[in-house]
């Protein structure tokens, strides 16, 4: 498979149910547990960042209830969050950028440190850098920096800065989806269609402004999961569209026209999965560089799990996707990568969240057991020294010690 990776690693420090996770992600990574055991949440976090980007810091934190309603749930709450993320950009640039805050009584919050290290591919080109601490830039690559402030993220401000566009444009580009059939089912106002909405509430001007070659992809891939399905197209009403589906239903090739509020939930999720992992932009630069599903095959019948990996792979080819399931039908296939497999478990309320152990991956890399067949038997864990060594990991250290030996910007650490 093509490496469309964006996001390479995620650290992630008391955000919800998770108190420590320290992951890599694949071109398509499947986050695989139980319900509750805290698989939306690990999403939620990177929506998290999405949000914070494009709207503001303070908008993600209430869009979720409230500080309350992010930091860790313990009886003893941390007073601090703090989120890590290791990327490739599409030039081949890579690096990671990393912000904790901590809460404070009265319902306020404050953006304790910030850092983003963007290494270029080109060793001519110095890298760019900064550190925030509380409101102060404290270290930076560029010579006249925007002000910062205790309540905002930093790399908004530096988002016009050619140095860390794309790495905001990038982590600004996320797309998460919980699709909802009654959204996609209901006649929708018309819009400018270039981003499907997270509920699938915009996917008549999605679909009609895909090439057609992309229309034709989702067409082919839907035309299994609902046979006869020979055609999707939208259909203008009043002020209004809704979408409407060419079926073939007896002998010969007559072909129905069923609206979308005649179609099955099934055959609804399945369109909107599609269109998610398939919405296209022409320009490399501006595509969709992560896409979050929340478990896909919700809905579908068990032998369609078969055409959905395939689409999904398919689809991993150009961006990233990282989905959640508890489906063994989805994953009841030898040729998995056991490399793209996060189990996820919850105990006491606290989530777990690592590459399988040693035991599963054993069995999964002989071919002696599907992931599915694992997940059937309840066998499907996390690694516990993987767990262990997340409890220890710093999402970054900042310290007064300079390294004289290193080109990095001095009181910052990368790993």
């Amino acid at each position: 498979m093509q490496d469309s990776t964006f996001i390479k690693r995620v650290i992630l420090k008391n955000y919800k149910s998770i108190a420590a996770c320290d992951v890599q992600l694949q071109p398509l990574t499947f986050l695989v547990g139980r319900n509750g055991s805290g698989k939306s949440n690990f999403l939620d976090a990177l929506r998290f960042v999405s949000d914070a980007l494009n709207y503001s810091l303070e908008h993600a934190i209430r869009d979720r209830g409230g500080y309350n309603g992010i930091r860790r749930q313990v009886r003893r709450r941390p007073n601090n969050l703090s989120i890590r993320l290791n990327f490739v950009l599409t030039d081949g640039s890579s690096g990671y950028y990393a912000f904790r805050f901590k809460f404070a009584p009265g319902k306020h919050f404050e953006v304790q440190n910030e850092v983003c290290h963007v290494q270029n591919k080109q060793s001519c080109i110095s890298d760019a850098y900064y550190r925030v601490e509380s409101g102060i830039v404290k270290d930076s690559s560029v010579k006249v920096t925007p002000a910062a402030t205790k309540d905002r993220l930093y790399l908004v401000n530096v988002s016009g800065l050619p140095e860390f566009q794309p790495v905001y444009d990038a982590f600004s580009r996320m797309e998460f989806y919980n699709l909802n059939p009654e959204k996609i089912r209901d006649p929708q106002v018309p819009d400018s269609g270039n981003i499907l909405n997270r509920n699938g509430s915009n996917i008549t001007s999605v679909f009609a402004n895909l090439s057609q070659p992309v229309k034709t992809r989702v067409e082919e891939y839907l035309g299994i999961v609902t046979p006869g399905i020979r055609e999707v197209k939208v259909k203008i009403l009043g002020n209004r569209e809704t979408i409407v589906f060419l079926q073939k239903v007896a002998d010969g090739d007559y072909v129905w026209k069923y609206y979308a509020n005649d179609m099955s939930d099934g055959t609804l999720r399945a369109l909107g999965i599609l269109v998610a992992l398939f919405q296209d932009n022409p320009d490399v630069e501006n595509r969709i560089k992560l896409v979050g599903i929340e478990e896909p095959e919700l809905a579908l019948h068990p032998a369609s799990a078969g055409v959905l990996l395939d689409a999904l792979q398919d689809a991993a080819h150009r961006t990233q996707v990282i989905i959640t399931s508890h489906s063994p039908d989805l994953l009841d296939n030898k040729d998995i990568d056991i490399e793209s497999i996060l189990a996820v478990e919850a105990h006491d309320g606290t989530t777990a969240i690592a590459p399988v152990d040693d035991a599963c991956r054993s069995v999964i890399k002989d071919k002696l057991f599907t992931t599915g067949e694992l997940l059937r038997l309840d066998q499907l864990q996390p690694d516990p020294a993987s767990v262990a060594a997340a409890a220890k990991t710093k999402p970054f250290i900042l310290s007064d010690k300079k390294n004289e030996n290193s080109n990095k910007p001095k009181n910052m650490e990368w790993n």
